[in-house]
């Protein structure tokens, strides 16, 4: 039986052939364990290619792991972390960044997923008073939880304030590729050169298996993270097949493929639904991403029994569709003329 591609997430899609060969290749033989081997070393040079070899490189199993074990390398538990109100670590890891580190995250509202300096000032303040939680970072995700990304100026000005205030910045990159595609950059001109301290660069989402990768692109903020890995359960014994992965993932621009892909399909989709005039799509879609109301449960459901996608706002019947490298044009085509179809019975 084969699964009808639908649009609720690009974590549904499967391994994109040519990392999947790239596993079953590396299953051949022994070699060194926990990362001491070939392959990791092949796949972090890829990274360096990118970012420059003044890093530090850690992959570990899920972006969950890269996230938390990352804003621990920044943080004390008498430390808060700003973020969105829709960020990751706020709202779907299950309170594990608060659990595992021991700080507080300090969230707030935002129109687009964005954060500016403007929007966290209110958290700025309690510096050096022992009764208050010091802000040490500002986390933000890159493409956004609403399919938004941020402008390089936009990085910028969050990284010099945090800077400014003896803060880091911590990006959750998930998504990366999707924003490197809108924006037409590489990765380190919008991450290192902006000033983002620790990226956790995904690749699960676009293609890969399992496995992301945490960089310490503030290379101070990378000493003794071993331990913090191997504390954090993230060290992979057999890690040969999260490297191979992120090798074939990061060579012949296989990563800005998949990604300029469901790019184009999200695209594809606002255009097409930008023509029902019963929907409106709430954001901007930069990335795979579309948010849109919808004008009742009662479509949203039938819909769903055909193409599942998740609901994002329920009181106001807004839902989110994302695109994956696999989707297809007609998936896109069969799919608009259902919602069609059952806004006109």
């Amino acid at each position: 039986m084969i699964n009808k591609r639908g649009f609720a997430s690009d974590n549904n899609s499967g391994v994109h052939p040519e990392i999947m060969k790239a596993m079953i290749d590396a299953n051949e033989g022994h070699t060194i364990a926990y990362g001491d081997d070939a392959y990791t070393e092949r796949a972090k040079q890829k990274l360096y290619d990118h970012f420059g070899d003044d890093i530090d490189i850690y992959f570990v199993f899920i972006g969950t792991a890269a996230n938390v074990l990352g804003l621990n390398a920044a943080t004390s538990s008498w430390n808060s972390v700003i973020c969105a109100e829709t960020s990751h670590i706020n709202v779907d890891e299950c309170g594990a960044p608060e659990k595992f580190n021991g700080f507080k995250l300090l969230s707030v509202e935002t129109p687009d997923g964005k954060l500016s300096v403007e929007l966290i000032q209110k958290h700025m303040h309690g510096f050096g008073f022992e009764h208050h939680s010091q802000p040490k970072v500002i986390s933000i995700t890159q493409a956004t939880e609403l399919g938004t990304v941020y402008t390089v100026d936009e990085i910028k000005a969050l990284s010099d304030f945090a800077h400014q205030n003896n803060m880091y910045v911590h990006m959750d990159g998930a998504r990366i590729a999707n924003a490197a595609v809108k924006l037409g950059l590489g990765f380190k001109e919008f991450t290192k050169d902006v000033g983002v301290d620790i990226l956790s660069f995904g690749g699960t989402k676009n293609g890969m298996m399992y496995g992301e990768a945490i960089l310490f692109l503030n290379k101070d903020l990378g000493e003794n993270f071993k331990y913090v890995r191997k504390q954090g359960m993230q060290l992979a014994s057999k890690m040969r097949f999260i490297s191979a992965q992120f090798e074939r993932y990061l060579s012949d621009d296989l990563w800005y493929r998949n990604a300029k892909h469901s790019n184009k399909m999200a695209q594809l989709l606002a255009d097409q639904i930008k023509e029902i005039p019963q929907i409106k799509i709430t954001q901007e879609v930069d990335a795979n991403g579309v948010f849109a109301i919808v004008p009742s449960r009662e479509i949203i459901e039938e819909l769903k029994m055909e193409y599942f996608f998740y609901d994002w706002d329920e009181s106001k019947n807004e839902v989110r569709w994302m695109t994956s490298f696999d989707t297809q044009e007609e998936d896109i085509h069969k799919f608009v003329d259902l919602i069609k179809k059952k806004l006109t019975t």
